[in-house]
């Protein structure tokens, strides 16, 4: 298990899995249950307490930390397809968002594409300043194709322990399919190309 990645010190891993197989309407899953997944790394912030105007401390590991996401992205997906994703953060309140934000960059971000096996479209991200159980929503959208709006969806997550005030709290979700009965339009499934990531 990797409790320290660069210099980074990890307290807690956390790995997460849902199955939905009706709607808020009680209607049963059209073709396949939506299957959520969702990874999670607690860090110790090294810049809890004080302002720096280089990040390098929590920017250069990001990378290797993707690496782990993506390993336990896959593990926690079952098998399941990953057509679509997003990731968040929640900085202890001795930190700053931009402390979240410089774990979250392309960096981090390359490896998981990789190990999904690919996604062009940029990734939805959300954060904020929390303490021990705050709720984030992470966004979802298509890792391909950004129209696709049936694909726009959240998973809440929330850590009862975490963060404390001197961490940060870094999450990655992803989803199988669109949301059950999708039905206001846009870009189908079926007729996404992937080349740009928007279409």
């Amino acid at each position: 298990m990797e409790n320290q990645i660069k210099g980074l010190k990890i307290r807690k891993w956390i790995e997460y899995f849902e199955e939905t197989l009706e709607n808020e309407t009680g209607i049963k899953f059209d073709d396949e249950p939506i299957r959520k997944y969702a990874v999670g790394a607690i860090l110790k912030n090294p810049y809890a307490g004080k302002f720096s105007q280089n990040l390098d401390l929590l920017i250069n590991p990001s990378k290797d930390l993707g690496i782990a996401f993506g390993n336990r992205l896959l593990r926690c997906a079952n098998g399941y397809p990953i057509l679509s994703y997003g990731k968040s953060c929640i900085v202890g309140t001795l930190g700053e968002y931009e402390h979240g934000n410089a774990c979250l960059t392309t960096s981090f971000a390359d490896p998981i594409r990789e190990a999904i096996g690919g996604g062009v479209a940029w990734i939805p991200s959300t954060g904020k300043i929390g303490g021990p159980g705050t709720e984030i929503d992470i966004p979802f959208a298509h890792k391909d194709a950004i129209y696709a709006r049936s694909f726009y969806d959240t998973l809440s997550i929330s850590i009862n322990d975490a963060p404390k005030p001197d961490e940060i709290l870094l999450l990655f979700a992803a989803a199988s399919r669109s949301r059950l009965h999708a039905r206001l339009g846009g870009l189908e499934e079926k007729d996404i190309v992937g080349n740009d990531g928007l279409r």
